[in-house]
């Protein structure tokens, strides 16, 4: 394996040092046929609840691959700063970018919104398009190194999220003619609730709604920023002012 990236896999159950375990037949297929790896072969391993364990892979066949646990790591990668991006559900290659990228900053939680300018979708193309969302931040926190999984939750409306919504130590909505350009704290935020408008950007009723429940405006400069853009920048600025950027 002697120069050769080691690949970084996440595993749902619990992780114990020379436990030999069997992989999900997804993650299987991508070691074994895509990046043709075998039996020996080193491979990373968490499984969200902190640090990394150091595996090979200890059997494979048609019928099922399995790993064995070796040494872990103690690795400390997550941001101080727990951002929830509250994502307004827009076209599929955008919401996949914006949901990848925000796993690589470091947000810790994504809560897909159903707003007025959102795009519809019958329930069970939302609930296919959840499992993909999930698979996407999956795939990058394995390859950005980070030692918790992002939760996708289930969509959502904002009146819904509002009313069952857990306590933050900032909330941010992002809109066009917001005018305050640093928002107003008296501390640093440990927590954060970061609103992502779609295509066409919130409704006056949503922006309303938003600031009678704590939201501050917040705008990123003199440009309009597409909603994938949006989310990259604020979540960028908000880990510079108060993360680990």
């Amino acid at each position: 394996m002697s120069g050769r990236h080691i690949p970084r896999i996440y595993y749902a159950n619990a992780l114990h040092t020379g436990a030999v375990v069997p992989l999900d037949a997804g993650t299987a297929h991508h070691l074994t046929r895509v990046l043709r790896m075998q039996a020996g072969d080193a491979v990373i391993v968490f499984n969200g609840e902190g640090g990394e364990y150091l595996a090979r892979i200890h059997s494979s066949s048609k019928a099922e691959t399995q790993i064995e646990i070796g040494p872990q790591q103690s690795t400390q990668r997550e941001s101080p700063l727990q951002i929830t991006l509250l994502q307004a559900v827009v076209r599929a290659e955008r919401m996949d970018l914006s949901i990848g990228k925000a796993v690589e900053l470091g947000v810790y939680a994504i809560q897909p919104l159903m707003l007025t300018r959102s795009q519809g979708m019958k329930t069970t193309q939302l609930q296919r398009k959840e499992k993909h969302w999930q698979a996407v931040a999956q795939s990058a926190a394995e390859q950005s190194g980070r030692t918790i999984r992002p939760d996708v939750y289930s969509t959502c409306s904002l009146t819904d999220w509002l009313a069952k919504q857990s306590a933050y130590d900032l909330k941010l909505l992002l809109h066009p003619g917001l005018d305050r350009a640093k928002p107003d704290v008296e501390a640093t935020p440990r927590s954060l609730a970061l609103l992502i408008g779609p295509e066409g950007g919130l409704s006056d009723e949503e922006v309303s709604l938003a600031q009678s429940a704590g939201f501050q405006g917040l705008t990123l400069g003199p440009r309009i920023l597409r909603t994938e853009t949006a989310a990259m920048a604020a979540i960028t600025a908000c880990q510079l002012q108060w993360g680990d950027l």
